[in-house]
């Protein structure tokens, strides 16, 4: 895999070719994720799209440099007004549409309302834009679940089943995608579970927000409740998409793949398009 060298650190990256008349896709995966987990996705997008997609790693997480830990509170304003922007230009991007999958959405969501550099849309999948109870609730479980996992391994209760297998079941898909599996979690839950982080909020942020968004939930969603895509569509000062997805969890790529990606597909092919200054070719 690639990697991109930053004032902050060396990213792995995936480029996919496409048409040099379309805007590209920018990947920003989740609070736990990275190039690995977004898996197939973005290669079936541009398939179905024509369209050129760049997918990175953020510090801290898969085979990218390590990050500060604990992370601040303000991390994601971070990730959208210095690095992001710095990917961006190394790369030669522009006017991308940013595709964001939870903290990624909030980093999106950020990075285009600052309004110093051109986006062409926005597609947010299972979005978080305030904290709510029922997401704090969710990430202490699976903090729970990843520590019991450590503990049932070291035990050697590996092969167990019930509860203790789920959680070292857990910890395995953990390390399966990141280098340093630890940082990964602590450095997501931590944050997330600090006193200081509880009034976080980017509400305020949406209504300088004019570029196309496409925000899809799932029904079954156990860290977000519908009031998140309600806040965005109500907050957006440009035109917005809304898509439900009955039965999608948080993990909308696993619990509502294809139904995602037929949104997705049909929200890129509905833009106006050509975005003359897009990049098309391999950086």
């Amino acid at each position: 895999m690639p990697v991109l060298h930053t004032t902050h650190g060396a990213l792995e990256y995936v480029w996919i070719d496409g048409r040099s008349d379309l805007a590209p896709l920018v990947y920003l995966h989740h609070g736990l994720g990275c190039v690995s987990t977004w898996r197939r996705f973005p290669y079936a997008v541009a398939e179905a799209t024509g369209r050129p997609a760049l997918v990175y790693t953020r510090h801290g997480y898969g085979r990218s440099a390590p990050t500060e830990l604990p992370r601040p509170a303000d991390y994601m304003e971070r990730e959208a007004h210095e690095v992001l922007p710095e990917v961006l230009d190394r790369l030669g991007v522009r006017a991308p549409v940013l595709v964001g999958h939870s903290d990624g959405a909030a980093i999106a969501l950020l990075h285009a309302a600052r309004g110093r550099r051109p986006v062409t849309a926005l597609a947010l999948l299972g979005p978080l834009v305030f904290v709510e109870d029922r997401t704090l609730r969710a990430i202490r479980a699976v903090r729970e679940a990843y520590e019991s996992g450590a503990a049932a391994y070291a035990s050697g209760a590996a092969r167990a089943p019930g509860a203790d297998g789920d959680a070292v079941l857990l910890r395995r898909k953990v390390a399966m995608f990141h280098e340093d599996p630890d940082a990964a979690l602590h450095g997501w839950s931590d944050v997330w579970l600090s006193p200081t982080f509880r009034g976080w909020s980017i509400e305020d942020r949406l209504a300088r927000v004019t570029a196309p968004t496409l925000v899809v939930g799932g029904t079954a969603d156990e860290f977000a409740t519908p009031a998140q895509v309600a806040a965005i569509e109500r907050g957006l000062a440009g035109p917005v998409r809304r898509v439900d997805l009955p039965h999608g969890d948080h993990l909308l790529l696993h619990s509502a793949r294809l139904e995602s990606r037929a949104a997705l597909v049909d929200f890129l092919t509905g833009l106006d398009a050509p975005a003359g200054d897009a990049r098309g070719a391999r950086p």
